[in-house]
């Protein structure tokens, strides 16, 4: 079975360079050259990755494209694309699971794409664990995996407690 992407980028050259890339690697590629045809095709057909330029007619475009992604019922995996890389958390908050910085070798896109591709199927497959299972994960006797979102929040409390300390010798110094 060949692996559906949908390729949106505004750039026609980029378009046409990844698609070829792509189904010389044995991918069924659909493309968006906007946001809103890419929108439009999320609503018409399945796909198991979107990738997305993040500007295309707005600053936003690639935003509306990974939200219309995280709300199709097949949960597709969503890669940003950008020329201008942005802080880990700013793309994670918008819904991606990925950001590849173009330009990029092809080997190397090849990876990441495999490899983000390989790690939504595990995602998908927990998603889609029957209720027995999770109880079970949840009771201890087998280690449930944490959400990318769960984690990220958990990092966060860490930091903040790390730099309490810091503050407050900060504070006293002044004092």
């Amino acid at each position: 079975m060949k692996r559906r992407v949908l390729l949106v980028d505004d750039e026609v050259a980029v378009l046409l360079t990844m698609k070829a890339v792509l189904e010389i690697n044995g991918f069924d590629v659909d493309t968006a050259a906007s946001a809103r045809e890419g929108k439009s095709k999320l609503r018409t057909r399945e796909y198991h990755m979107v990738i997305t330029d993040m500007r295309m007619e707005s600053d936003e475009a690639g935003r509306e494209v990974i939200g219309a992604a995280r709300t199709a019922s097949y949960h597709p995996a969503v890669a940003l694309l950008t020329a201008f890389p942005i802080a880990e958390e700013d793309w994670q908050e918008m819904g991606a699971d990925k950001m590849l910085v173009k330009p990029t070798h092809t080997r190397v896109l090849l990876q990441q794409i495999e490899k983000l591709l390989a790690s939504h199927e595990e995602k998908l497959k927990i998603w889609s664990t029957p209720a027995p299972a999770k109880a079970q994960a949840a009771s201890g006797a087998v280690e449930p995996k944490r959400t990318a979102k769960a984690a990220r929040k958990v990092a966060k409390k860490v930091a903040r407690k790390a730099a309490k300390p810091k503050a407050k010798k900060a504070a006293a110094r002044k004092k």
